[in-house]
């Protein structure tokens, strides 16, 4: 499935259409470069669950819990400064019991989940570069999300 996502608003409710479909259990392999929207699809995806705190990137800390009054809690991941995948295993997540997001996923979740929505989001040619992250230039997105798995094999929004 592919999606035009125009705005960071957009992007955000992006992941509030994900929160409707999301169980404990389930886990989302977010993948774009530095800049892509991959925390603000969170944010959006926080904000429906109705997580307590505000979802910032993880950077820093790896991985972020954020509880719920009910429900599942999101545990929010940055890979990035991960090696492989038994890295993410090492970092002892409960993924039965929570609604996973790892940003910076490519080749990490297959070793700790047989099911992954697999969400790739891509900058148009003209903001890459070494302070594209930084513009205040709105420009839209492509969003691939790929399911794989038997939870997620006939996934659509």
């Amino acid at each position: 499935m592919k999606l035009t996502i125009a705005t960071p608003e957009e992007m955000e409710e992006l992941g509030a259409r994900l929160a409707d479909r999301l169980q404990a259990g389930d886990l989302i392999a977010l993948n774009g470069e530095l800049g892509a929207g991959k925390t603000t699809l969170t944010r959006g995806l926080g904000r429906a669950l109705g997580v307590r705190g505000r979802v910032t990137s993880p950077t820093f800390v790896l991985a972020r819990t954020h509880p719920r009054a009910e429900g599942a809690p999101l545990v929010h991941v940055d890979a990035y400064r991960l090696s492989n995948a038994a890295d993410l295993d090492d970092l002892d997540l409960d993924y039965r019991g929570s609604i996973v997001v790892v940003e910076w996923a490519a080749g990490m979740v297959d070793a700790v989940a047989d099911s992954w929505l697999d969400i790739h989001i891509a900058r148009p040619t003209g903001a890459s570069g070494p302070n594209a992250a930084d513009s205040d230039e709105v420009e839209p997105r492509e969003v691939t999300i790929t399911g794989h798995g038997p939870r997620f094999a006939d996934f659509r929004l």
